[in-house]
């Protein structure tokens, strides 16, 4: 009573998956995946800076509405809220494209960045 070896049952599933995939490699398989993952940062991408510039306008025309209510002054409120907020709107798109809106405010220029050695001592 001699039991024959079970198959592997890995090697069974990597073939059944191999003909499921169509017979395509491991490489065409992550080259696709990182197409994918490329398609879908540039998605996000595009996602963030038309929220950025929707946001802005947002806040713009209801800061302009509001102006507009308190201080009685018909259209011209939110006139300069409409374009308050496409200014801010555009500054914001830019800091996104430009990869600046990691961190808040605008960074710092390479001379700051690097100091001058002096530190503070020459400020007193």
């Amino acid at each position: 009573m001699t039991e024959e070896p079970s198959p592997d049952p890995f090697e069974d599933l990597e073939a059944r998956l191999r003909r499921a995939r169509g017979g395509t490699s491991e490489d065409d398989a992550g080259d696709r995946s990182g197409e994918r993952r490329g398609v879908m940062r540039g998605l996000g991408q595009a996602l963030r800076i038309s929220t950025e510039l929707v946001a802005a306008l947002i806040v713009g025309v209801g800061l302009g509405y509001f102006a507009d209510t308190m201080l009685e002054t018909a259209p011209f409120g939110l006139i300069a809220g409409v374009f308050l907020g496409a200014a801010a709107g555009a500054m914001n798109v830019y800091r996104a494209a430009a990869g600046l809106g990691g961190t808040p405010g605008f960074p710092r220029s390479r001379e700051d960045e690097q100091g001058s050695g002096s530190g503070d001592a020459g400020n007193t």
